[in-house]
C-alpha cells in the first residue's frame, strides 16, 4: 500500500479535518484477500477524515464498505457477507502500555499510540479482519453427524468416542470375573 495513504502527523492541520478515501487497485485487493485468508474481496473502500483532538491527540473516523467471500464453516462452499462498519480510532501521545501493572483500562480499545504517521490503510484492513463473519455459514449448512469410515467397516459415532463408555463396559467384565 506504498502510495500517499499515510499522513504525516506533522503535516495535519490542527484546525480543520483532513478527509481521506481509499478503494484499494486489484492488486492490492489481491494482497489483501490473501492476507486474511479470503477466497474472494469486492468493493473495498474506506474514507473519513482525521481531526485534531485537544493539543496533541488525533482522531480517526470513517466508514468501511466491503463485500468479502469466505469458505462456510461445513460446506466449505463459498458464503458471501457484505460488511458496512463505522471505524473510530483514536491516536493519542500519552500512550500507556496496557501491558503495564498499574495501567487502567480505557472505556474503549479504540485507542492506540501516535506514531510520527497515521496511515488509514493499516486501520482499514485491522477493521476489516475484525469484522469478517468468524464462521460464515451458507445458508440451511448444518453441522450433522458424520460417519467416516473405510468401506465394510463399522463406523464410529459419537457415542463411540465417549472417552469414558469403554471403562464401563471392562469394569462390568471385571466384576463378572470376581
Amino acid at each position: 500500500m506504498g502510495n500517499v495513504t499515510s499522513f504525516r502527523v506533522a503535516d495535519l492541520s490542527q484546525n480543520a479535518p483532513t478527509p481521506f478515501e481509499l478503494r484499494p487497485a486489484n492488486a492490492e485487493l489481491d494482497e489483501i484477500r490473501q492476507d486474511l485468508g479470503l477466497l474472494g474481496l469486492r468493493k473495498l473502500s474506506f474514507s473519513g477524515e482525521l481531526r485534531a483532538q485537544g493539543k496533541r491527540d488525533w482522531v480517526l473516523n470513517g466508514k468501511l464498505g466491503a463485500t468479502v467471500i469466505q469458505p462456510c464453516v461445513v460446506t466449505l462452499e463459498p458464503v458471501t457477507t457484505r460488511i458496512d462498519i463505522p471505524v473510530h480510532r483514536t491516536f493519542l501521545a500519552d500512550w500507556t502500555d496496557p501491558d503495564e501493572p498499574e495501567f487502567e483500562i480505557p472505556q474503549d480499545d479504540e485507542s492506540e499510540p501516535l506514531g510520527p504517521e497515521i496511515d488509514p490503510a493499516l486501520v482499514m484492513v485491522e477493521a476489516l479482519s475484525l469484522a469478517l463473519p468468524q464462521y460464515p455459514r451458507k445458508e440451511g449448512a448444518e453441522l450433522g453427524q458424520a460417519d467416516y469410515t473405510e468401506p465394510g467397516k463399522q463406523a464410529m459415532t459419537d457415542e463411540d468416542a465417549k472417552p469414558f463408555a469403554g471403562l464401563a463396559g471392562l469394569r462390568d467384565t471385571l466384576k463378572k470375573d470376581e
